[in-house]
C-alpha cells in the first residue's frame, strides 16, 4: 500500500471504527498525521497546525482502532495510550502481523 492509498483509504473510513486496517495502512497514515502538523507549524503558526491536528485526531484513532482488529484485540486497548509506558506496547502490537484470514472482526 502507498501513502496515496492509505490516505484515500483512511479518510474515506474516518469514522469507521470496525473492520481491520494492515500494518502498512497504518504506518503510512501515522507518518502523513505526524509530518501535517509539523509542516503546517513551519510553514503558519501553532494555530494552523492545531487545527490540522485536531481535525487528524478522529481518522487516527480510527485506523488505530481498525489496526488492533486486524491483530484481533479489542478497540479498548487504545486506552493504553492514557498511560505513558504502556504507548510501547500499542506501538508493538501496531508492529505485529495481523491474524491471517478472517478473525471475529472481520475479514
Amino acid at each position: 500500500m502507498t501513502l496515496g492509498e492509505s490516505l484515500t483509504l483512511c479518510f474515506g473510513k474516518y469514522a469507521k471504527f470496525d473492520g481491520r486496517a494492515s500494518r502498512s495502512e497504518y504506518w503510512w497514515f501515522f507518518f502523513f498525521a505526524f509530518l501535517a502538523p509539523l509542516s503546517a507549524w513551519s510553514c503558519y503558526n501553532t494555530t494552523v497546525a492545531g487545527v490540522v491536528s485536531f481535525a487528524l485526531l478522529l481518522p487516527m484513532f480510527s485506523v488505530a482502532s481498525r489496526r488492533l482488529h486486524d491483530l484481533d484485540k479489542n478497540s479498548w486497548w487504545l486506552l493504553l495510550g492514557a498511560v505513558p509506558i504502556a504507548n510501547f506496547v500499542l506501538v508493538y502490537w501496531y508492529c505485529q502481523k495481523g491474524t491471517d484470514g478472517p478473525n471475529q472482526y472481520g475479514t
